[in-house]
């Protein structure tokens, strides 16, 4: 899933042929605090607004949509009670990507769009830790403005020995001559790419020497699939779309992310006081810095490096599936759109994707049937990639999975939790429809 060829830097030569296989291939003064026992409730209000973000020097802000409210960061076993307020002049709805088994807070499925001006209140059980992502962009095509996403962070329950926990939030823009950013679904014409890391052009972080940094990897693009190249540094996977992975290090620092993915990389900071390591992203098309690593002046955190992190806790996935008695369904995605609708065309009473038994382990066939890479992205459960043969799976768990054109890829999960949920699809082009279907658990 993360592992990409050699980058060589400055340039990070990488195509996209490049950048989908390394997507196919494939987390101490002072240590971040034990959560107890978590809290019951914790109130939380999010309003949709108006909003802007500086995406050119000496230029005015880009207006833009947001989710504005307070940080998004919570622990494992609390539940969320969510105002949510949409103060936008169309219609709104949440996707919280990579929460499992909660069908209320489903999107279209579970919760309908909110009208310009409403009000909606919502319940949403942690019961996993990990790093999720919030947006408004299931409804986005064609909308007036683009939306920014926000990060929700869970926090495990045991200690995690790391020094500093760090959110890099990636996303990317299409702006015009005249500075006005446009929505994904349409032609983008003249409009130039921008990127941003936690709404800056370039971010710049400072770090002490033997320090440990939890970065908490997260794409917010909307169809390009993305490398993250930390130069010179030895990143250590230690999750992989919100859940525990194998610790493994990633090649050359460096880790790909389709849109919405997210990955929880360990870094162990050895270089000397004043050296500089840069934040690299390429896009399949090019290469660029967005940001650098400093490591300050001041002595080192400790006399020492940590010694090698041990896995993250498990949030209880099971640790094998019985592929012999699965269901198994064959999706394709991309071509004819057939079942598949645009959000603001879905009908929950259209027939499922499919429908599966509680307890139940399924198999996807996904089939990629467009000319270009598909982005496929599964609602209300995790699931393992698996081997050619289905003899094996990958040591990791994914809610998102970019496919290469005319490839079939399969993918297998366990129907732990009854309800509706939905099922994504997009190719990985700005002017690429989002569309949807829905699958039942029973």
């Amino acid at each position: 899933m993360v592992r990409v060829g050699p980058m060589a830097s400055p340039k990070f030569p990488l195509d996209r042929r490049e950048l989908m296989a390394g997507l196919g291939a494939a987390a101490v003064t002072p240590i971040w605090p034990v959560a107890g026992r978590a809290q019951l409730r914790s109130a939380l209000a999010l309003q949709a607004k108006a909003d802007s973000v500086a995406l050119r020097p000496n230029a005015p802000p880009t207006p833009i949509w947001s989710l504005q409210g307070p940080e998004l960061r919570s622990k494992r076993g609390e539940t969320l009670d969510i105002a949510f307020g949409n103060e936008l002049p169309v219609q709104a709805v949440l996707t919280w990507r990579g929460i499992d088994g909660v069908p209320a807070a489903e999107p279209l499925t579970g919760r309908p769009p909110l009208a310009a001006g409403g009000k909606d209140a919502l319940k949403l059980p942690l019961r996993h830790a990990g790093t999720f992502l919030c947006d408004l962009t299931l409804l986005g095509d064609g909308q007036p403005r683009p939306s920014q996403a926000r990060a929700l962070i869970v926090q495990e329950s045991e200690a995690v020995a790391v020094d500093r926990d760090e959110v890099l939030l990636i996303e990317d823009w299409r702006v015009r001559p005249d500075g006005t950013a446009m929505t994904p679904g349409s032609d983008p014409g003249d409009a130039v790419p921008i990127h941003t890391i936690n709404r800056q052009t370039s971010l710049d972080l400072s770090a002490r020497t033997h320090e440990r940094i939890r970065l908490r990897i997260i794409s917010g693009c909307q169809r390009s699939v993305i490398a993250v190249k930390l130069e010179g540094l030895d990143a250590r996977v230690m999750a992989v779309d919100g859940q525990p992975s194998e610790p493994f290090q990633a090649r050359n620092g460096a880790v790909v992310l389709a849109p919405g993915g997210r990955i929880d990389a360990f870094i162990d900071v050895t270089a000397a006081a004043g050296t500089e390591t840069a934040i690299l992203l390429h896009d399949g098309k090019e290469g660029r810095p967005i940001g650098k690593i400093r490591v300050a002046s001041e002595p080192p955190i400790r006399p020492a490096p940590l010694p090698p992190a041990p896995p993250l806790p498990s949030n209880g996935l099971p640790e094998r599936l019985d592929l012999k008695n699965a269901t198994r369904v064959d999706l394709p995605l991309g071509g004819p759109a057939g079942d598949w609708v645009t959000p603001a065309k879905f009908n929950a009473t259209a027939p499922p994707a499919f429908r599966a038994k509680a307890g139940r382990v399924v198999v996807l066939a996904l089939t990629n049937r467009a000319a270009i890479a598909t982005v496929f992205h599964l609602h209300g459960h995790h699931f393992r990639l698996l081997d050619r043969l289905d003899d094996g799976w990958k040591p990791f768990w994914l809610d998102t999975l970019a496919i290469e054109p005319g490839q079939t890829q399969r993918i297998a999960f366990l129907a732990e939790h009854a309800g509706r949920y939905l099922i994504e699809s997009v190719a990985t082009e700005w002017s690429a429809p989002r569309l949807v279907r829905w699958y039942a658990v029973e």
